[in-house]
């Protein structure tokens, strides 16, 4: 008995050196290029439009071209239900009144004429983008590498916008809305070329086929974690630190494969938990729910209220100096105007009864959830554990956190400010802070906090990664060179 359990360890170990050898040698380079191209994204994010660089690129609203209500708008733009978003802001010389509706469909009806508004043409493209830009050309695109997912698809088709200046800025505007849904300098497009695009393997082919692209992250991300963790065990295994191998060393390997040994000692456990919580970002078996609030719960929050009742003239008395665009946000069954100059605009009632207060988003909340139970409400006036500063997300301040006693035992982070449902965090959704926030991009106390301090970590922890992903690529293909030679 006892020689069999000799022979089965012995074997086992014998697997496990060989499957982490033929596993580094197919994935060492991976590894390197996660590595490389994450370090990368420490400074340079995936392209977006953020809300402040959009209200930079309004004119502020034209008020004496504005005669139409934003009821007749409403009714103008056809869309069924409360819509998701209703904003009134300019399109060129031309305010309008932009309309998302629930199931995705978009409206732009002129705030002038009242006209819905069709498809923009090129021509126009150019007014709305690059006007003043004598070098600017127009190219009609579906989708390509920075629209690629699913949430520009009721915008689709775009028309891209090369600003011929010297940042090479490149502006996609939606041909069905007219808005601008993206805009990208050449020097964001270069970098994600070696950050994003090789890190989350973004390729537009498979990345626009979303649940392939999940599929095939899935496995690949979960056989580099195996391969990761097993290193790490032999690591482990093969460590003398009593009984030392001959010379009074503490590894038995000689030469880079040394180097590969300690190295992997001193950060194993920091590639494999990387290794393995890129893979938990995959939501394996879907164990853990979105952030982003369900459509019944934002219907719900939104209620059904009745008409604005807001002339042009009572729209204008509700803006404020160099105001560039109002929106309408359906909050409990009533209408909240919010004027936007610089992104810091603050909900007041349509009828112009209140302001937004912590009480009323609450109740409106609670609407969401079959229970109707609402544990507790606080306003964040700092960060902690669960909201806190993400790269160079920037998280707003106040904001209140609600918390639910619902099955999930769900939270709300909601935006004081104008109500707005910034994120939703459900009992899976914090152990998923945990496994993959804390580890993958060491959102931890203490770090997210001090960026200095954050990127040190990151820099040590990627750099002895590196140093074992290439130390054992070279390794590897000298001895899968040796054998193919024999």
């Amino acid at each position: 008995m006892v020689r069999l359990s000799r022979r089965i360890g012995k074997a086992a170990r014998r697997f496990l050196l060989l499957f982490h050898r033929w596993s580094g040698i197919v994935m060492g380079l991976l590894f390197a290029a996660w590595v490389g191209s994450g370090l990368v994204m420490l400074y340079v994010p995936f392209p977006t439009l953020t809300e402040a660089e959009r209200l930079a690129r309004l004119a502020p609203l034209v008020w004496d071209h504005v005669a139409v209500a934003p009821d007749e708008a409403l009714r103008a733009g056809g869309l069924s239900g409360v819509p998701a978003a209703f904003d009134l802001e300019m399109r060129g010389a031309e305010p309008v009144y932009r309309i998302a509706g629930r199931d995705g469909g978009r409206a732009t009806v002129s705030a002038r004429t009242g006209e819905r508004l069709g498809p923009v043409t090129p021509e126009a493209a150019l007014q709305l983008a690059a006007s003043g830009s004598p070098n600017a050309r127009v190219t009609p695109v579906e989708r390509d590498q920075w629209t690629v997912t699913a949430r520009y698809d009721p915008l689709r088709p775009f028309l891209k916008v090369a600003l011929g200046d010297a940042a090479g800025t490149e502006l996609y505007v939606s041909e069905v809305t007219g808005a601008i849904a993206l805009d990208t300098t050449r020097s964001e497009r270069a970098w994600n070329w070696v950050g994003s695009v090789v890190h989350w393997i973004y390729l537009t082919p498979l990345r626009a086929r979303a649940e392939l692209w999940r599929t095939f992250l899935l496995w690949l991300s979960g056989f580099a974690a195996l391969g990761a963790v097993s290193g790490f065990a032999i690591g482990i295994w093969r460590l003398r630190l009593r009984r030392r191998y001959a010379g009074g060393a503490v590894t038995p390997y000689r030469g880079l494969a040394r180097w590969h040994h300690l190295l992997g000692l001193a950060g194993g456990l920091g590639l494999s938990t990387f290794i393995l919580s890129g893979w938990i970002s995959m939501n394996p078996n879907r164990w853990f729910a979105a952030s982003s609030p369900p459509a019944d719960l934002r219907a719900a929050y939104a209620g059904t209220p009745p008409a604005l009742g807001l002339d042009p003239p009572r729209l204008r008395a509700s803006a404020a100096p160099e105001t560039r665009a109002l929106r309408f946000a359906a909050i409990g069954g009533a209408w909240w105007v919010i004027a936007e100059a610089t992104g810091n605009g603050r909900a007041v009632r349509a009828d112009g009864a209140s302001a937004l207060d912590a009480d009323t988003i609450a109740a409106a909340a609670v609407e969401g959830f079959a229970d109707g139970r609402l544990r507790s409400m606080r306003q964040l006036t700092a960060y902690d554990a669960y909201w806190y500063l993400h790269g160079t997300d920037p998280r707003p301040l106040p904001v209140l956190r609600l918390r639910f006693g619902d099955a999930a035992a769900t939270w709300l982070h909601v935006d004081p400010r104008d109500g707005t449902i910034l994120q939703r965090l459900d009992r899976s959704g914090r152990i998923n802070r945990w496994l993959f926030d804390a580890p993958h991009r060491l959102d931890l106390p203490g770090l997210t906090g001090n960026r200095p301090l954050h990127d040190a970590a990151q820099w040590v922890l990627n750099l002895l990664a590196g140093g074992i992903a290439i130390t054992g690529v070279v390794s590897g293909w000298r001895r899968l060179r040796r054998t193919l030679s024999a």
